[in-house]
């Protein structure tokens, strides 16, 4: 049945040819949990065409949005450790009801736990994805953490194979572990890939951390969102 849930949105993030939205659920009293609004295409992508308030503003993080839904995912439509995953309708505008404030994100922080599963890594990360094989064990793919010391690390991965596109990653310790995840934060990415190769530190923030989709075997963790005190 259709609904309007209202978010605040914890992610604009890049994926394929359009978005990832998530953020959680808001009744402006408590969060309710994840949801991460979905098109019915292959990948899951958001268009901009579909995110977009009637002005043709694009949401921004932080953003309380009203978001017109058809229905909840299932297992069953492949949404097996995607269960926030809401199928959007695409023929109805969102709808900006506010903004949420930075020194209240705290009461949106899931519980402090490692991210899912550890212990594989990529050559360049570290605990930054999870065998196909074990993905049976992840129930979510969505969480809010606080961390007091990230560094974006800006250069190119594969340039000692001849490609030199450069990324930026985002290195962090929680719940005692360390991480070195790909940032998938579009305005991060901009703003970062036009510094120099090097590494910058940030202090306190929080990072929307995602499961993406499956690529080769494995489900890799993104920073979905860098989220700064303004």
């Amino acid at each position: 049945m259709p609904v309007t849930k209202r978010i605040v949105c914890l992610a604009n993030s890049r994926k394929l040819a359009g978005r990832s939205i998530a953020g959680r659920e808001w009744t402006g009293e408590r969060p309710g949990g994840w949801i991460r609004p979905v098109s019915k295409r292959d990948g899951r992508a958001v268009s901009e065409y579909e995110r977009q308030y009637e002005d043709g503003s694009d949401p921004r993080v932080l953003d309380v949005i009203d978001v017109p839904l058809v229905k909840q995912m299932s297992a069953s439509q492949g949404e097996t450790w995607q269960s926030e995953n809401w199928l959007l309708d695409e023929e109805q505008y969102w709808r900006k009801a506010g903004r949420y404030s930075w020194f209240d994100l705290p009461a949106l922080v899931d519980t402090p736990h490692p991210l899912w599963l550890d212990g594989f890594n990529t050559y360049q990360g570290c605990n930054d994805r999870i065998p196909m094989e074990a993905m049976a064990q992840v129930k979510d793919s969505l969480r809010l953490v606080e961390v007091d010391d990230l560094v974006l690390s800006v250069f190119a991965p594969g340039e000692a194979f001849g490609n030199r596109k450069r990324r930026v990653q985002g290195r962090f310790r929680h719940a005692g572990q360390q991480y070195a995840l790909w940032v998938t934060d579009p305005v991060y990415e901009r703003n970062y890939l036009a510094k120099l190769d090097g590494e910058y530190r940030l202090e306190r923030c929080f990072l929307t951390i995602s499961l993406g989709e499956p690529f080769d075997g494995f489900c890799y963790k993104l920073i979905a969102a860098v989220i700064e005190c303004p």
